[in-house]
């Protein structure tokens, strides 16, 4: 099993917080860092927009 999505690849959230349509009008982000799969076997990755840097599941996302 692999990650779906790149380091330098745009994408987007499936569902925005209140947080995130606050901070970013388009809600688009680029893929900075893979990380490993957790206990469950789903594999995270470090999103940025901005100066905004977090951490979301594979399943927290998608293409633009």
């Amino acid at each position: 099993m692999s990650h779906k999505f790149k380091v330098r690849q745009l994408v987007r959230l499936k569902q925005l917080g209140f947080s995130d349509a606050q901070t970013t009008s388009v809600g688009v982000y680029e893929v900075v860092r893979l990380m490993p799969a957790d206990q469950s076997g789903e594999f995270s990755y470090r999103i940025k927009s901005g100066a905004i840097e977090r951490a979301v599941r594979e399943s927290e996302t998608r293409s633009t």
